[in-house]
């Protein structure tokens, strides 16, 4: 028999792809380096279309957020959520820092995300249990 989990929080996002293109248009690494840590930064630059990339990542951190109830901010910053791939390639997540430290004294002992994008849009989905 499977051990009882609690949902702890749940989160949701939408961004536009375009939004996330104009912001590295606009600010380049400044921007990239503020929201994406290395290791997210190095995966989509490794992709034949990194927006897409960027953008779930960016509707991923906000949707973790959302679970905690903070949004980003005082509480989580963008880089202490960091959006990976296991070993078959589906999206984890790692806390870092402040993000690590509010997930432990709230009892949090998994994330879920799940991601997906088009042309047009990324989404996320976010789950917090414990």
């Amino acid at each position: 028999m499977a051990p009882l989990v609690q949902i702890l929080g749940t989160g949701i996002d939408l961004v536009e792809n375009a939004r996330i293109a104009s912001s590295i248009e606009k600010f380049g690494d400044r921007f990239l380096h503020r929201v994406f840590t290395e290791r997210e930064i190095a995966y989509c630059a490794s992709t034949a279309n990194p927006i897409p990339h960027y953008a779930a990542r960016f509707a991923a951190k906000e949707a973790v957020s959302k679970t905690f109830g903070t949004g980003i901010g005082k509480a989580l910053g963008w880089r202490e959520i960091e959006v990976l791939r296991d070993e078959a390639g589906a999206p984890s997540i790692e806390l870092h820092g402040g993000a690590l430290e509010l997930a432990a004294q709230r009892g949090v002992t998994g994330v879920h995300v799940s991601l997906t994008h088009t042309d047009t849009y990324a989404a996320a989905n976010a789950l917090l249990v414990g």
